[in-house]
Order: structure tokens, then sequence, then C-alpha cells
């Protein structure tokens, strides 16, 4: 061939990767051990969306309790458990024993998974949390496929749980298998720990993780998650905290029965116009919550900090649209971003006992319970912020002179979460991010709260860094969910990339 004509098909070729690879193509290559590995996971594309069809189509839902979602969990982490082992993991089933309802049927438990690739001790050991467990779907409910058929329409894989966890999990297997199919020796040793309760609180995993934290977790030196969104649709980033939540019912009782309002309005203490003055007293109209000294121990911010959000990749105008809300309570990117992630918000979420039906109904609740809940920040407290809660509607009750009886309950308490983003963790994840993306990542936190990453943390005392995949519009836990193609072959290679930046720092 003309040395002429070959320099020109070759910058051709390299001109269409650079327009099919999309926003950050233009880096340097991959380091030449990752060269192979990359090329390889791009062959092999289209196996991994069958895998993760092939998933997709188990019904996994954890959170309605019957017999036959249960049986699909099971068949679920059988088939996980049978692809690793596949690999070359030594897995071990953990059975988890039963769970007992309300109702007081009871349902066993999914089995954990807890898996080991190599033991090297020169190397760093990886553990890899997971969930295979979904939330409820069905096409009635305004999919526009079957949830349980993984979809593909102009690159978006649409399924339940292809973002939320199926999908990031599979990519962390792919990865692994790039490098065994290559015969290529893993950089690191990696752990892996998946369940199938995630979505109904991760019922008895803390009991197990205690159970095993000189054993199982003994040897390893960082947890990585990947459970949660980057902040845009095509920027990555990393997480290095989120918030963490404390659920309240308010309760307000009058009677068992309720009244006719002909009979007894106007001679009661209404127990609806009590909790309705309770709820009012939480929260004013800018967001800021009124219950005294709930800011006391919030962390103070420093310019570091604002500097980390003055350099996320946000379009408020996208972010809103997206949203689509007319107006949010802020208009600067690093005021949303604060109030989102670094203090604390309190929501109001329902009433029961109320009438809440169509049409006109002449009634007066003999007695209602309202539920809201504050989203906590470093350093709040859990037990600090009970009190002070509590106190506060006493307070209100107080002067309200009612003869109703009123209860105030924290049904639910967990911590925030914040990492140290100089940990070593966090510095390889940024070189494999440069190194697929040809950028540097968004620093984010959640403004939800991932239990799993305090837990680990605490218990077993080791770095953990939450990784994601999935882009913001991905839609977890809502209607017509989805993964990109581009954030799962992507993703496979960013996991890829950290086990050899892991190796290289560790």
């Amino acid at each position: 061939m003309d040395p002429k004509l070959g320099r020109m098909a070759a910058s051709l070729l390299a001109l269409l990767l650079l327009l099919e690879g999309g926003m950050f193509s233009s880096h340097s290559p991959p380091p030449a051990p990752l060269e192979k590995v990359f090329q390889y996971i791009d062959l092999h594309q289209d196996e991994f969306v069958q895998t993760l069809k092939e998933w997709v189509a188990i019904e996994s839902d954890s959170v309605q309790p019957v017999p036959r979602f249960r049986q699909e969990l099971f068949r679920m982490m059988a088939v996980a458990a049978d692809t690793l082992q596949r690999l070359g993991a030594r897995v071990t089933s953990v059975d988890m024993g039963s769970q007992q309802l309300p109702d007081g049927q009871s349902l066993p438990i999914p089995p954990v998974i807890l898996a080991e690739l190599g033991n090297d001790p020169t190397k760093g050991t990886v553990c890899f949390y997971g969930h295979l467990d979904v939330q409820p779907a069905d096409q009635g409910d305004g999919w526009l496929t079957d949830p349980y058929v993984l979809t593909e329409v102009d690159g978006k894989l649409y399924g339940r749980g292809a973002t939320d966890n199926k999908g990031p999990v599979l990519a962390w297997i792919n990865a692994v298998s790039a490098f065994r199919a290559l015969e290529q020796d893993l950089p690191v040793n990696i752990k892996f720990i998946i369940e199938g309760m995630e979505e109904a609180g991760s019922v008895a995993l803390e009991e197990l993780v205690e159970k095993e934290k000189n054993r199982f977790f003994s040897g390893v030196d960082y947890i990585v998650i990947s459970d949660n969104l980057w902040i845009s649709q095509r920027k990555p980033a990393i997480t290095y905290g989120t918030r963490g939540n404390s659920y309240f019912t308010v309760e307000v009782k009058c009677r068992d029965q309720d009244f006719h309002s002909g009979t007894f309005g106007g001679i009661l203490h209404e127990p609806m116009a009590d909790l309705v003055a309770l709820l009012g007293s939480l929260v004013d109209s800018s967001g800021h919550i009124l219950v005294p000294g709930i800011y006391d121990e919030v962390a103070p911010l420093t310019e570091e900090e604002i500097n980390t959000y003055k350099a996320i990749h946000l379009d408020l105008e996208e972010y809103r649209n997206s949203s689509r809300v007319e107006k949010f309570l802020f208009d600067t990117k690093e005021e949303i971003l604060m109030h989102l992630w670094r203090y604390p918000s309190l929501s109001i979420h329902g009433i029961e006992g109320a009438f809440d039906e169509p049409g006109a109904k002449t009634v007066i609740p003999g007695q209602v319970i309202g539920k809201f809940s504050i989203r906590l920040v470093p350093h709040m407290n859990v037990s600090v912020v009970e009190k002070q809660v509590t106190r506060h509607l006493e307070d209100v009750f107080s002067k309200r002179n009612s003869s109703n009886k009123m209860v105030v309950s924290m049904t639910l308490g967990l911590h925030p979460w914040i990492a140290n983003v100089n940990d070593t963790q966090y510095l390889a994840a940024k070189r494999a991010i440069r190194t697929v993306f040809g950028t540097e990542p968004d620093m984010i936190r959640d403004g939800s709260t991932i239990p799993i990453a305090k837990m680990f943390q605490e218990i077993v005392h080791k770095s953990v860094v939450l990784i994601p995949l999935g882009a913001v519009d991905d839609g977890e836990h809502s209607q017509n969910e989805k993964i990109n193609r581009w954030n799962y072959i992507e993703g496979t290679k960013l996991f890829a990339a950290f086990f050899l930046e892991m190796a290289q720092l560790h």
C-alpha cells in the first residue's frame, strides 16, 4: 500500500474511533498492560450485554414479601455464585436464615455470597460490595417496555436492575473475566460480598459482617461500592460521602374512632389540627429547619470545600428541566450542592389516618400519625437529633393546651458517612478515570443514605470508596430504569484500570 494512503487510512480510523468513543476519548492510549484488556472488553461487549439481559430477566424483587419473588432471589444468587465459580473464585453462599414478617409469615432470606480470587500476600486486596435484588416493577406502572426484558434503544439498556445494581456488579465481574480470558495475572487480590436484600434494608447483613470481621475481611485493604449515580449525564464521578437519615412519626390521638364533624365539630381539640400545627413547626418556607439546636453539630464550611463545589460540572438549567421543577430554593450551583449534601434537610412524607380518597367525607379523624425525616450530615448525632426533635414537638404541643395525647417516635436512625479523599483508593480511582475517560472526575457526595458504606467503615475499619457507573438520568427505583451501553462498557474498563492503579499505589 502507498505509505500516504496507509497514513490516511490510519487517521480516518482514529477519527472514527474518536467519534464513536464519545465525549472524553481524545486522550492518550491506555498503559500497555491495559491495551489488550480494553480491546477484549470492546470485542466482547455484546456478550456482556447478553449476560446483563439474562440477569435482568430474573425478577429478584426483595421488597414484595411473596414466595415467588423469594424463589427468584435464590435463583439470582445461585446464578451469580456459578458465574464467580467459573471465573475460578472460591465461593461461599452463607445461609442467612429466615425473615419474620408483621403478618406472622416467615420467608427465607437469600444467601450472601462471599467469594475470593487470589491470595498473594504481596498484593493489595480489594473487596467489592454489590446487591442483586431490585425494586418492584410492573409494565402497567408506566414502563415503556417489559421491565424484566433488557431492551436497547439508542444505546440505552432499559430494564429493572440495569443500573441498580446488576449492571455495576457485572461490570466488576466482566473486568475480572477480561484478565482471566487473556491469561493475565490479576493486579490485586479480589473479594466479593454480594447480597440479595439491600432494597429491603439489608436484612441480617450487619450481623454477618460483624461475624466475618476477623475472617473474610481480615485480609481486605480496601472496599469498593458501585451503587449510586454520577451527577451529570457524561462526566464520571467519585462519591466520598452520604447523608444519614432519622425517620420520625408523631401520633396525635383523641380516641380510636373517627367523629362526625356535624356532631362534634367546634367542641373538640381535633387531632388533625394539632398534627398540622406540629408538622408546620418543623421547617420554614426557605427549607430552614426550625428545631432548636439542630445545626449546632453541622461541620463548619471550609474554603477548600467551597472550591470542591465550584469544580463540579452541573448544568443548573438541565438539572431543573430534567427534574421538572419550576424553581429550586437556591439559585447557584454551589448553594444547591451544599444543601443536597452538606446541610441537613427535613421532609414531611405523609399522614396516616386522614381521609385521602376522592370525594367529600365530613369526618374528623380520631387519631392521626404524621411522618417526616431529617437527612443528617457530619457531625450530627442520631440520638441527639432524636432528643432535639422530641423536645421541640413537646414544647409546641404543650402551647396548644390540647387534651389529646401526643407520642413522638424515631423509627429509623442512620448516621452520615464521609471518607478521606486522600486515601490510596481515591487516588487510584481518579487515575483510572483519567485513563478511561480522559478527564478529572467530579468529587461528589450523595444526598441520600447508603448505610452499607458507614457499616463497613465502622465494623471492618477499612477505607470505603463509591465509584458510580450510571448517569444521572438512569432512573434507579423509577419506571424505565436504564444504564447506557457506553457507561456499562466504559465502566468495565474503569474497574480494570482501577485494579492496575491499586496495584501500583498499594
